[in-house]
């Protein structure tokens, strides 16, 4: 018993002794926190002595005490200097060795006290699930970071268009372009990641157009043995503010019925990035196989939400793939969040060409149903050119006379045909604070 206890105390005297290894720069900081320890201790040694004071036989003892107290100056004021200058050393040593403990935590030129404000605020935001894909979700997603760290990302997986395709064909693997795309917008460094995993090869046969982050996704994959734990191994490694989730981890096709012009008959188109190159109207879409369970995750994630925000991005290929997982859309129903559709900006050439927000919202009750949204989010500034290929979603009278329509400015100045994240996001927390109140 004893060389056990001898044993557990010599482990807690060695673990305390590598604080003091050189290089780590904390030393000092230790040095001033004792150092204003002492000095506290002495004030109010001073205020002791004065109010308890004894006689002593030794002349010596009481001239040195007279002096190392500071007799001759009043009571009160060595109290003050003794104590103000142990507080002031305490707090500067410990504010320097905070600072010093989390310098490789912090980002350059940024300030310690505004990212701990701000990563506690974060922390206390709403819990918020987006579902889509494509750079509708991430340009929602690089808002909403800012307000809150709660943050999950439920992304398709029926791409099978450019590099995220040839993956999938190659290799069977889960097409890692959308969730790319999320975890680069939820990055804390999203500047340079961005650039990084954006970054497309060129100049070889095997590696053309080939993003450099749908590559480090899959060697994750094979590093770890299974596409989930690469995502979440990419989080981690990306320092993201939220999680990004496959809406589903079968290998799902999405297949459409397209009306094509001058023909009567219906046509069967394969493969999500077929879908906008058919010169026709799409009818109807759906998952083979049509049984693919959701990721166990994302129920969670969704029956514990707060606010489950769909859209933007493409309807019939990023977000219907999601909503067309049949556990996933029970989820939906089930979960208690505020539910909002964020309708895109501009139509979509193959898939939306002459659609109005009502002609969106049609769509999605044609797939799944009617009451699934609380508030239908639009757009109401059509000013800007949107390109010769698209026109504006507009909010039209059957959108209005809708009582769960909710129309505000949300387009990006610079590129009309694209949401804003700053004023998407601001309007969706907007909506989610007049519906709960703030959060204690």
């Amino acid at each position: 018993m004893q060389n056990n206890l001898f044993s557990r105390i010599w482990q807690i005297l060695l673990n305390l002794s590598r604080w003091f290894r050189p290089g780590l720069g904390i030393k000092r900081w230790f040095v001033y926190v004792m150092l204003g320890i002492t000095l506290l201790g002495l004030g109010f040694a001073v205020i002791l002595i004065d109010l308890y004071r004894t006689d002593s036989t030794d002349p010596a003892l009481l001239t040195f005490l007279s002096y190392a107290s500071l007799r001759f100056i009043p009571r009160i004021w060595r109290a003050i200097i003794f104590g103000g200058l142990g507080i002031g050393l305490v707090i500067y040593g410990i504010l320097q060795l905070n600072r010093s403990l989390l310098r490789p935590f912090i980002r350059p030129g940024s300030d310690i006290f505004d990212q701990l404000t701000g990563f506690r605020r974060r922390e206390r935001g709403p819990r918020i699930v987006t579902i889509g894909g494509g750079h509708g979700l991430s340009t929602l997603l690089r808002g909403l970071k800012a307000y809150t760290g709660n943050l999950t990302a439920v992304v398709t997986v029926a791409d099978d268009g450019g590099s995220s395709g040839r993956l999938r064909e190659s290799l069977g693997i889960l097409p890692p372009g959308d969730i790319r795309n999320c975890l680069a917008a939820l990055s804390n460094d999203e500047d340079m990641l961005t650039q990084l995993f954006q970054y497309r090869f060129s100049g070889s046969p095997e590696l053309e157009g080939h993003s450099f982050g749908n590559l480090f996704i899959t060697a994750l994959a094979d590093i770890t043995g299974s596409f989930e734990d690469a995502v979440v191994e990419s989080g981690r490694v990306l320092s993201v503010n939220g999680r990004v989730l496959p809406s589903t981890l079968h290998n799902v096709k999405l297949v459409a019925s397209m009306e094509l012009p001058h023909s009567l008959n219906e046509v069967r188109v394969v493969g999500e990035s077929k879908i906008p190159e058919m010169a026709g109207r799409v009818r109807r879409v759906w998952l083979e196989p049509d049984d693919a369970h959701a990721f166990p995750p994302v129920i969670k994630e969704l029956l514990n939400a707060d606010v489950i925000v769909v859209g933007p991005g493409s309807l019939y290929t990023s977000i219907l793939p999601n909503l067309l997982v049949h556990d996933l859309l029970a989820g939906i129903h089930a979960s208690r969040a505020i539910k909002i559709y964020v309708c895109n900006i501009a139509t979509q050439a193959g898939e939306t060409d002459t659609f109005t927000c009502s002609d969106h919202v049609r769509a999605l009750v044609g797939h799944v149903g009617e009451d699934l949204f609380d508030i239908i989010l639009c757009n109401d500034n059509y000013e800007g050119d949107v390109g010769s290929a698209s026109r504006w979603v507009l909010a039209d009278e059957k959108t209005l006379s809708d009582s769960r329509a909710y129309c505000a400015d949300l387009i990006d100045d610079n590129h009309p045909w694209r949401h804003d994240a700053v004023k998407l996001a601001q309007v969706i927390v907007d909506i989610f604070y007049e519906r709960t109140g703030p959060l204690s």
